[in-house]
């Protein structure tokens, strides 16, 4: 058995363990009281000027968009990895571990990508998605995203999501109903992290510098298309604030620019290990904020 079906015989023995099931673990109808959407430290406004002038009802109004936002986002690229996926084993044996998770993981991102719609109907009453533009572009990249290429993008929305999902999960300012979104989320993600990065390391073996320079930069590429799309500047003016003072301070923010950094420093660590941290990528990682 080689590496990538060990790790997947494993990963596949902690999903029968650990699996969460969010129909029966949520109390859907609960209310959701005075809580934040996200943690108010992650929001996109914190730290400026205009946070600062902002209510505390303001504040938690505009948190639960921006999460709802990031959820909406999330919802995108799941449906885009689900595709990458089931293109990548449509040849694998079916008696093999790694045709076995694969299929697995999917059904994970599944119940996500309704719980993230759930969630988001209970903490706003607006629709968020990606720009036309954006989608297109995804809608390309799942068509013809390959190998290592289609495995760490995955690796990539997934790491940027983790580290501020754990913030809010812990958060006890964040509603309840929140918390147990990213719990949940969290706790299977981090199964997925794995089979990423033994997928990506398995794909690079015996690849050309040529091949990697390629991959490093769509894949920087993708992720820049990612977090770029995670808060839509839709989310101010559904929050009630001015949004063109919003917009402009949220791109000054140094603060959150920082938090982003911070939550994506493994992730640079393990592109950098792989070869996939060429110099043209890491311009796109630093134009995005994660570098």
């Amino acid at each position: 058995m080689h590496g990538t079906d060990q790790t997947a015989r494993r990963l596949l023995d902690s999903s029968a363990r650990l699996s969460r099931d969010p129909e029966t673990e949520i109390d859907w109808d609960a209310p959701l009281g005075d809580g934040y959407g996200l943690s108010p430290e992650w929001s996109t406004l914190y730290g400026t000027a205009y946070w600062d002038e902002l209510t505390e009802v303001q504040r938690r109004e505009l948190t639960r968009h921006e999460a709802a936002s990031v959820a909406s986002t999330g919802i995108w690229f799941e449906l885009i990895l689900q595709q990458l996926i089931l293109r990548d084993v449509y040849g694998l044996n079916p008696a093999s571990a790694e045709f076995q998770w694969s299929l697995t993981e999917i059904a994970d991102e599944c119940r996500h990508s309704i719980m993230f719609a759930r969630a988001t109907g209970r903490l706003v009453d607006a629709e968020y998605r990606p720009r036309p533009v954006t989608r297109e572009l995804g809608r390309m990249f799942k068509t013809v995203a390959t190998g290592e290429t289609a495995y760490a993008a995955i690796l990539v929305a997934e790491e940027v999501l983790d580290v501020m999902q754990r913030d809010w999960m812990r958060d006890r300012r964040v509603a309840p109903l929140v918390r147990t979104v990213n719990h949940i989320h969290v706790v299977e993600e981090s199964r997925h992290m794995v089979f990423a990065r033994e997928e990506t390391r398995q794909r690079l073996v015996g690849s050309s510098g040529a091949r990697r320079w390629v991959s490093a930069l769509v894949i920087a590429l993708a992720a820049d298309m990612i977090v770029s799309s995670m808060v839509t500047p839709a989310v101010y003016a559904n929050a009630g604030l001015d949004a063109d003072r919003a917009l402009r301070e949220a791109r000054r923010n140094e603060h959150h620019r920082a938090l982003l950094r911070s939550s994506c420093a493994n992730l640079m660590d393990f592109l950098g290990e792989v070869g996939l941290l060429t110099p043209a990528a890491t311009r796109v990682y630093r134009r995005t904020g994660l570098r």
